[in-house]
């Protein structure tokens, strides 16, 4: 036999489309070459494959040897191919059997030696062959997050011998089927109790937890800003098994999922000198970026007007969609995007504006221009906008330890369940047409909306957004009607808006 046929995956975006590897040997001068749309890694694979037969005591035929990637069109990235290349080459040569290639797909790397190296993307690459009916054969280091998909067939190997034996019906490599979430170790994630003071911050935090919604600190330096935001992933709603699914598929396509990280929310805090295509994701064969690898967490920015302001306004589109496209002139890529944004400021460009002791020298001019950095329409899709003063040292001292995290993640957990028995959602993706039936407010907390749009200036959006808020704080008092209390609350978590407007 001279022509093999084999399945594989590649990976576009959140897909990951099927590809034939064809293997045919034809007589003439030696050669190997790989068509398809290979990238550079692809084609530097004839020489994996090449020592790694080699080495594992294969023959290495002596002809002209044409590997097919299809379909062409589709480009072909990573060491991923190295694996059925080799069973190709195999099976082509007679040297192993191939009357069992349709039962399976295969994707790994090869060393030299003939070892298998992990893969990245090997949870979506599963996803797909499980669906298709196949089993996947695949590095034992993938296997782990493989081990994922329910009822997925994952055949985990070291090399490319335990492959070939499994092959010839000589050793048989048995699923799978280590129970990753019961080996997951829970991380110990940072306690609210340990940050003094701040209460109406915690407060407000609490909100954007039960709620899902986005939230912005103002205060100056040491206030407890950093503090507050990385405690926050700890008072989050527990994720589900399809969110934690789907965070651990994005993880997977940058190969950073790990196995402790599963079901815990993640956190990102990308430095302010990220570019744009850092937070969005891109390259030439398009990868996820920082709000991406949040989904279903936490993207932490921190000194936000620090950050170039067109890198900031590309969160404006994943802030009202969770999700976002990358464009490209060969491809196009599509990935979820569902975060939670928390930012933290200072007042000014000293970042002692306010502060107890006085020390801010800023003129009003340069206090409106660097808060100029952040837009209008950013601002306007940041649901809770507060100030973290400065605790005064005395205070500080004495102040006693406060809530800890799993008291403020009950009441947030209360919260959330309301609004998955109201909507199956949580209060913050509330559609138009949802909030005008479940977001009425009572005579007394419309009368003061109405008010307060006068005064403030405020945009349409954030009347919406005022009113899902106003919902939360309703929920986490474990009411259904929304009263003027909860409105007035909700206005007063609309402080950049107050300030400009």
């Amino acid at each position: 036999m001279s022509l093999a046929v084999l399945t594989s995956r590649a990976l576009t975006g959140m897909e990951a489309p099927p590809v034939t590897v064809e293997v045919h040997l034809a007589n003439g001068l030696p050669s190997f070459t790989i068509v398809g749309l290979p990238e550079l890694e692809v084609k530097e694979s004839k020489d994996r494959v090449r020592a790694a037969l080699l080495n594992a005591r294969f023959e290495f035929p002596a002809r002209r040897i044409t590997v097919n990637l299809a379909p062409a069109e589709l480009p072909k990235d990573s060491g991923r191919f190295d694996l059925p290349i080799a069973i190709g080459i195999l099976v082509a040569t007679g040297q192993i059997p191939g009357d069992k290639l349709k039962l399976y797909e295969f994707a790994g790397e090869l060393a030299l030696t003939g070892e298998l190296r992990p893969i990245r993307g090997a949870l979506a690459m599963t996803l797909k062959a499980h669906r298709d009916g196949r089993a996947f054969i695949l590095p034992k280091a993938s296997a782990v997050e493989a081990a994922l998909v329910a009822d997925a067939t994952v055949l985990a190997a070291e090399s490319l011998l335990q492959v070939c034996a499994h092959l010839a019906g000589r050793e048989a490599i048995q699923p799978y089927v280590a129970d990753v979430r019961a080996a997951a170790v829970q991380p110990t994630v940072a306690d609210f109790a340990d940050v003094k003071g701040q209460v109406a911050a915690k407060r407000a935090l609490e909100v954007a937890a039960a709620g899902g919604h986005s939230i912005l600190m103002m205060g100056p330096p040491g206030t407890g800003k950093t503090m507050l935001a990385q405690r926050f992933v700890g008072i989050l709603p527990p994720m589900t098994d399809d969110q934690a699914l789907e965070a651990a598929a994005v993880q997977s396509l940058t190969g950073g999922f790990k196995l402790e990280r599963w079901k815990v929310r993640p956190f990102r805090s990308p430095h302010h000198t990220a570019s744009g295509v850092a937070l969005v994701g891109g390259g030439s064969n398009p990868r996820p970026g920082e709000i991406s690898l949040s989904h279903h967490g936490v993207l932490f920015l921190d000194e936000l007007p620090e950050f170039d302001r067109s890198v900031l306004e590309v969160l404006r589109e994943p802030l009202e969609s969770g999700r976002i496209t990358i464009s490209r002139a060969a491809r196009q890529a599509d990935f979820p995007a569902e975060f939670q944004l928390v930012g933290a400021m200072n007042p000014c460009p000293c970042g002692y504006l306010g502060h107890y002791t006085n020390k801010c020298r800023c003129t009003p001019d340069q206090v409106a221009r660097y808060r100029g950095k952040i837009s209008g329409p950013l601002l306007d899709r940041i649901d809770l906008q507060i100030e973290v003063p400065a605790v005064p040292q005395l205070d500080l001292v004495k102040a006693q330890r406060g809530e800890p995290s799993e008291v403020i993640r009950q009441r947030v957990a209360a919260a959330f369940a309301r609004q998955l028995a109201r909507q199956g959602k949580s209060n913050a993706k509330l559609e138009v047409k949802e909030i005008d039936t479940l977001c009425i407010p009572s005579e007394a907390g419309e009368a003061l909306l109405k008010n307060a749009i006068q005064r403030m200036g405020l945009s349409a959006r954030a009347y919406h957004r005022i009113l899902k808020v106003a919902r939360t704080i309703a929920d986490l008092a474990g009411v259904d009607a929304i009263e003027v209390g909860h409105i007035a609350e909700a206005i007063q978590y609309r402080r950049m808006d107050k300030s400009t407007g």
